[in-house]
């Protein structure tokens, strides 16, 4: 079968390679339908990280998937032409605390594995294989949108996070910011407005899709300075998915009283900026706010994420995913344009 793969930390090793057919094992067999590529993708193609399995010299590529059941163990759940998505992150063997209740993607020893990440083969291939136990169904009205479902995990992370901070005293959000239109931020923000709050987006492009994307759901699109916009609007709930410096201390700096701001975005390391940090401390312990980071997603993460889409507009969604790429064709899905919200590899267009 052909799949998308790497040499893990050598740059310019991306290419669609012939692998072996997947095993049965006891396990769900799924055709591919899409892969959605992501920054972590990006980072992974660079040479920046990565981890092959062990005694596998290439990495099969990919965690936000989207495919369709061709057979399920006996005892299962899932039927063949179900739609399902595959959960990225497995526990550690040991396991931690939090891997032992069920909570990996809050592991503290660092031995989990992840699909297409680290030490597991991804889901860009024609065909892949998952444990039931790591399979989810999607609603079949959701189509190629399923591909969304990862990301929406994540953003479903977040938010739990911030209502388990919020709830350590009265919390009833009305104004949230989300910094960044990419397909986390505008997931984020449809969470949001599925929970009745004033919705605001900040991204720095002022034309195409994304303005018109935002206000189709009821929200507001902001293009100015992040510290402008963020000291106007002084929002309870701060959902930073830039990963840029300036927008992440913007968001720290400038909240309502006990705001929460949750950090989704990774920055890179080795930029600097210049930052009173003693005003920084000083708004954050006077007005009891609370920075948190989140990233990855658990099971549950994944059943909200699910239950979030069913209720989505599916014509909004689909308007997230702005190119499809095919498999034979897959590099392309890394070349950057202007226009670009969620780019996908169509797996069953092998060439």
């Amino acid at each position: 079968m052909r799949a998308l793969t790497v040499i893990p930390e050598q740059s310019g090793s991306l290419s669609v390679q012939d692998m072996p057919e997947p095993d049965d094992g006891g396990r769900v067999q799924v055709d591919g339908l899409l892969l959605g590529v992501c920054g972590t993708d990006h980072e992974i193609a660079r040479g920046d990280y990565g981890w092959a399995p062990p005694g596998d010299g290439r990495l099969v590529l990919g965690h936000e998937s989207l495919g369709r059941v061709r057979s399920a163990p006996e005892g299962s759940d899932l039927g063949a032409g179900d739609l399902v998505v595959g959960v990225v992150r497995r526990p550690d063997p040991v396991p931690c605390g939090a891997c032992g209740h069920g909570q990996f993607d809050m592991c503290r020893n660092g031995q989990y594995t992840e699909r297409g990440i680290k030490h597991l083969h991804g889901y860009g291939s024609e065909r892949w294989q998952v444990e039931p136990d790591y399979a989810v169904r999607l609603d079949p009205g959701l189509g190629d949108a399923g591909v969304l479902m990862e990301p929406t995990s994540v953003v479903a992370k977040a938010w739990d996070q911030v209502d388990a901070i919020g709830h350590r005293s009265w919390f009833e959000p009305r104004r949230v910011l989300v910094t960044g239109a990419g397909p986390i931020g505008l997931l984020a923000a449809l969470l949001g407005a599925q929970r009745g709050l004033d919705v605001h987006v900040l991204d720095r492009v002022t034309d195409g899709p994304k303005p018109g994307i935002v206000r189709d759901l009821g929200a507001t699109y902001h293009s100015g300075d992040p510290d402008e916009v963020a000291r106007d609007l002084q929002p309870d709930v701060t959902l930073e998915a830039t990963g840029a410096a300036p927008v992440v201390l913007a968001a720290m700096t400038h909240t309502a009283a006990y705001g929460i701001v949750c950090l989704t975005g990774v920055s890179a390391a080795g930029r600097t900026i210049r930052i009173d940090a003693g005003a920084l401390n000083r708004e954050i312990v006077l007005e009891n706010d609370v920075v948190v980071g989140s990233v990855n997603a658990n099971l549950g993460h994944y059943a909200a994420a699910a239950e979030a889409l069913s209720r989505a507009d599916a014509s909004w969604l689909h308007r997230l995913i702005t190119r499809r790429v095919p498999l034979h064709r897959a590099p392309e899905a890394f070349e950057a344009r202007d226009d670009d919200i969620k780019v996908v590899i169509d797996l069953q267009d092998a060439g």
